[in-house]
């Protein structure tokens, strides 16, 4: 979670490229998270457990109603860690020097995976020395379809950023097994799905980043097509006609 420091996310330049897909409904209350919270998971096509340890640091900034995080620890599918107390998996972070990428399998098989829950709005408050770690990774360019940030790019919950390692790192099914556990969940495999393919087709964590830059350059290429075609109304298009033929 964060942006890395090799300035690989361009989380404001690209915040509207999920705009014409459909927000997920709301409660009216306008409580998104308590309405995904609904949620039993029963649609799931797979019920498959992890084999290895998943937990996550809570430093309790986040509303506990729209905190992913803390629904999967009621479901029992995140174990909770004390600040302070080490975690040898591998673990998204802002104090990551590379990407997750499917060369991490084996970290994961061997001692799981770990988020860190935290508010967005709050990052720079964020004890992140007490969460230790030998294997910080920093997650690549997705969007989120969580209620909250939905359409954001990076801005992914923590639900949404441990079936991204998941999904990376060979374990698809049980990607889609935590993201069933919200309403939304599927969401996010859709609207990342073609990234989250190319990312664990990878081979090491410098592909991914080449995966990544390809991808803000089609992004950046998008977005100046899109300018390019902008329609002038007819009475700017006669005047600009009118003032070349002066010329």
């Amino acid at each position: 979670m964060g942006k890395p420091r090799d300035k690989l996310h361009k989380s404001k330049e690209q915040s509207g490229i999920v705009e014409n897909l459909e927000r997920p409904r709301v409660s009216e209350s306008g409580d998104e998270e308590d309405s995904a919270d609904s949620s039993d998971g029963s649609s799931s096509g797979s019920d498959e457990k992890a084999s290895f340890p998943v937990a996550m640091w809570d430093v309790e900034q986040c509303d506990p109603k729209r905190c992913s995080g803390r629904k999967l620890s009621r479901l029992g599918m995140v174990k909770i860690l004390r600040l302070g107390q080490r975690f040898n998996g591998v673990v998204c972070s802002p104090m990551g020097e590379k990407c997750v990428s499917p060369c991490d399998q084996l970290i994961i098989n061997e001692h799981g995976a770990a988020v860190i829950d935290c508010s967005w709005a709050k990052i720079n408050e964020t004890p992140f020395h007490k969460m230790k770690s030998s294997n910080p990774r920093l997650l690549p360019y997705l969007v989120a379809a969580n209620p909250v940030n939905y359409g954001k790019p990076c801005k992914l919950s923590c639900v949404e950023a441990l079936a991204a390692v998941f999904y990376i790192t060979g374990h698809k099914n049980l990607a889609n097994n935590y993201l069933a556990k919200f309403k939304w969940g599927k969401t996010f495999l859709e609207i990342n799905h073609e990234l989250l393919e190319k990312y664990a087709a990878c081979k090491d964590s410098t592909d991914v980043v080449h995966v990544q830059q390809q991808h803000m350059i089609l992004l950046d290429e998008e977005r100046n097509r899109n300018r390019d075609h902008i329609d002038l109304p007819p009475e700017v298009l006669d005047e600009t006609s009118d003032d070349t033929e002066e010329d």
